[in-house]
């Protein structure tokens, strides 16, 4: 996944915010917003304040590449719906949870099982 410019210049346009004043108040510079459109991977503090500053998502910044990436930001949306209706939720907990969740119930026992075998380290 990566910065969807196309999306940041229509989030900013439908608030009347030019993109320079968006980084100014993000304090994101020009090279690091360039850098994050062009750029594979993504930086989440970046995005993070790009999104707070506009109002939205920060998955609502992103392109989708392909079916992983989607699926992974389908992921990201769900984890955000469940976690920001609830403060005390830990996102992270949130997102593995529904990893989990997508797997095969028997796959998911399998797992389970090989760790119950596993001798325990803490006594």
């Amino acid at each position: 996944m990566r910065l969807s410019g196309e999306n940041i210049k229509k989030l900013c346009g439908a608030r009347s915010l030019s993109l320079n004043a968006l980084l100014k108040r993000a304090g994101v510079s020009k090279t690091a917003f360039y850098h994050l459109i062009y750029k594979d991977s993504v930086l989440p503090r970046s995005i993070d304040a790009l999104a707070a500053t506009l109002g939205v998502r920060s998955s609502a910044l992103l392109e989708e590449a392909d079916r992983k990436s989607r699926r992974a930001l389908r992921l990201l949306e769900a984890a955000d719906r469940i976690a920001g209706s609830d403060s005390s939720m830990d996102q992270d907990n949130v997102r593995h949870t529904l990893l989990l969740l997508e797997e095969k119930p028997i796959e998911r026992l399998r797992r389970s099982l090989l760790r119950a075998r596993k001798p325990d380290l803490h006594q």
